[in-house]
C-alpha cells in the first residue's frame, strides 16, 4: 500500500507543527501504515505540495492545519475519488467540527487510519472551491487588519475583535446586486456571506451547520441600518446570541453577485483572495470524499 500523504501547514497550531509531525509518524507506524509528511508554509508552496501528493497516487491526502489549509487541499481534490483527511490544527476548525471530527490530534489520526469516507458538498466561486463560506464587504477588511498582527490562539481573536471595532467605526456599506434564477435583488449592506449549506443563526448551535449534504448555498445579507446597529449585531455575535432577524437569507444552487469594482476582495474560508467580477457561485453536491468517523 502506498504511503498516506500528509500536507502539514508549518504555521498552524501556534508553533505546534513539529510536535504534530512526530506524533503523526508515531501513530501511523504503530498502526503499520506508511506516511509521507510534507511541511508547507501556505500559498504556492502548499499548492505545489498537494499537486506532488496527487501525482504519487496515495490512498488519501491529509490536510494538517486550519480551515485555510483544509480548503486549499480540498480545492485540488473536489471532483476526484481521492479521499481528504483532516487533522484540525487551527484555532476554530469549523469544517472539521461540522463533519463530526474529534478535536484531538490522536483521535483524528485514528479516523484517517480507519478509512471510512462520506461525500460532502463544496461551494465554488469563479471556479475556486470553498468548504465553509465566503464573505465580502466588512469582513475581508477585518481579516486584512488581523493579518497584520502575527499572533495565534486566543490572542488572534482579541486582535480580530479590535479590528472589527476599527472597521465598524468607519461604517462601510457596499451596494450588491444578486441574481438568482433571473431575478435581481439590489441591497446596501455591510456584509454578504455565502455559506456551503445553511448555518445556524441562533441557539446553542450558533455558527455551525447541521449538514454538508443538503445541496444548496445559503446567502446571507446583513441588513444595513447604520453604525450603532452594526455594533449591536457584533455584540450579539460575540455573546452567542441569535441574530437571524438581522439577516436576509436565500437558499439556492447558483447565484451571481456584483459589488461595484472589477476586482472584488473576498474572505474565502478565512483567507483573503481577489476575484474578477462578477462572482459566479454554485454548489457542487457530493463533490468531496472526506474521511470521517463511522458515527458522524
Amino acid at each position: 500500500m502506498r504511503p498516506i500523504a500528509v500536507i502539514l501547514n508549518s504555521h498552524s497550531g501556534a508553533g505546534k507543527s513539529e510536535a504534530a509531525r512526530k506524533r503523526i509518524g508515531e501513530l501511523c507506524r504503530e498502526a503499520g501504515r506508511d506516511v509521507e509528511i510534507t511541511a508547507a508554509r501556505g500559498g504556492e508552496e502548499l499548492r505545489r505540495a498537494v499537486a506532488a501528493a496527487i501525482a504519487a497516487e496515495p490512498p488519501a491526502i491529509v490536510a494538517a492545519g486550519g480551515d485555510g489549509t483544509v480548503c486549499s487541499v480540498a480545492d485540488a481534490l473536489a471532483g476526484r475519488d481521492l479521499p481528504l483527511g483532516v487533522l484540525p490544527l487551527g484555532t476554530l476548525n469549523h469544517f472539521a467540527k461540522d463533519v463530526g471530527l474529534p478535536a484531538g490530534l490522536d483521535e483524528s489520526i485514528r479516523v484517517v487510519l480507519a478509512g471510512h469516507t462520506e461525500r460532502v458538498d463544496v461551494g465554488e466561486v469563479n471556479g475556486r472551491v470553498f468548504l465553509n463560506n465566503t464573505s465580502l464587504g466588512l469582513y475581508p477588511l477585518i481579516v486584512r487588519q488581523r493579518a497584520q498582527h502575527r499572533v495565534h490562539g486566543p490572542a488572534k481573536w482579541i486582535v480580530a475583535a479590535f479590528a472589527a471595532l476599527q472597521e465598524i467605526r468607519r461604517h462601510r456599506e457596499i451596494t450588491v446586486r444578486i441574481v438568482i434564477d433571473g431575478k435581481e435583488t439590489v441591497r446596501r449592506t455591510p456584509i454578504v456571506f455565502v455559506g456551503n449549506n445553511r448555518y445556524h443563526a441562533g441557539g446553542r448551535d450558533l455558527g455551525s451547520r447541521e449538514s454538508l449534504q443538503s445541496g444548496h448555498l445559503a446567502i446571507y445579507v446583513v441588513k444595513g441600518r447604520g453604525r450603532r446597529h452594526l455594533l449591536h449585531l457584533a455584540a450579539k455575535m460575540l455573546a452567542g446570541i441569535g441574530y437571524r432577524d438581522e439577516l436576509e437569507v436565500v437558499l439556492t444552487d447558483a447565484a451571481t453577485i456584483e459589488a461595484g469594482p472589477s476586482r472584488i476582495e473576498l474572505a474565502v474560508d478565512g483567507e483573503l483572495e481577489h476575484f474578477d467580477a462578477p462572482l459566479e457561485y454554485r454548489i457542487k453536491p457530493g463533490a468531496l470524499r472526506v474521511l470521517v468517523p463511522r458515527e458522524s
